[in-house]
C-alpha cells in the first residue's frame, strides 16, 4: 500500500535534488562573493593565529615584561585566549559553510533550501550567500519544529 501512496503522490524516496533557479550570471556573482568572503576569513584567521603565536613566543622566551603580575591580569589573559579560540572556531565553521556553498554551486543545487526544496530568495543569498535554508525553514529549525537534513 505504501508503494501505491508513493506513486499516487509522485514522491520518491530517491528524488533528485532540484536544480538552482538562479541564472548563470547570478551564480557567478554569488560564487565571487563567497570566494571574497572566504579570502577575508582566511586572512583574518591567519592574522589572529600569527598574533597569538607572537604573544606565546614572548611568554616562552622568558620575556617578563609581558607577563601578568597580578591574578586579575592572569584572568584577563585567560579570558582573551578563550575569546580568540572561540573566534577562530567560529571563523572556521563559517569557512566550512562557504566551502559547502561552493560545492552546491558545483553540484547545481545552490540557492535551493535543503529543508523544503524551494528556492532561497536572492535577497537572502545576497545577505548570506552561504545560506542553506530559506528563512521560513530556518525559523522552524530555531523553534525545534524541524531538523537539519544530512
Amino acid at each position: 500500500m505504501a508503494e501505491k501512496q508513493k506513486k499516487a503522490t509522485g514522491k520518491n524516496s530517491q528524488a533528485k535534488p532540484k536544480k538552482s533557479h538562479l541564472s548563470t550570471a547570478d551564480i557567478k556573482q554569488f560564487k565571487e562573493m563567497l570566494l571574497e568572503k572566504r579570502g577575508e576569513i582566511l586572512r583574518s584567521v591567519s592574522e589572529i593565529e600569527e598574533e597569538t603565536l607572537k604573544k606565546s613566543r614572548l611568554d616562552a622566551s622568558g620575556d617578563l615584561s609581558s607577563m601578568p603580575i597580578h591574578m586579575a591580569d592572569l584572568g584577563s589573559d585567560n579570558y582573551e585566549q578563550e575569546f580568540v579560540l572561540g573566534l577562530v572556531d567560529s571563523e572556521r565553521r563559517l569557512l566550512r559553510e562557504i566551502d559547502d556553498a561552493l560545492q552546491r554551486i558545483t553540484d547545481g543545487t545552490y540557492g535551493i533550501c535543503e529543508g523544503t526544496g524551494k528556492p532561497i530568495p536572492k535577497a537572502r543569498l545576497k545577505a548570506q550567500p552561504w545560506a542553506r535554508h530559506c528563512v521560513d525553514y530556518t525559523r522552524m529549525l530555531e523553534k525545534g519544529a524541524a531538523s537539519e537534513q544530512e
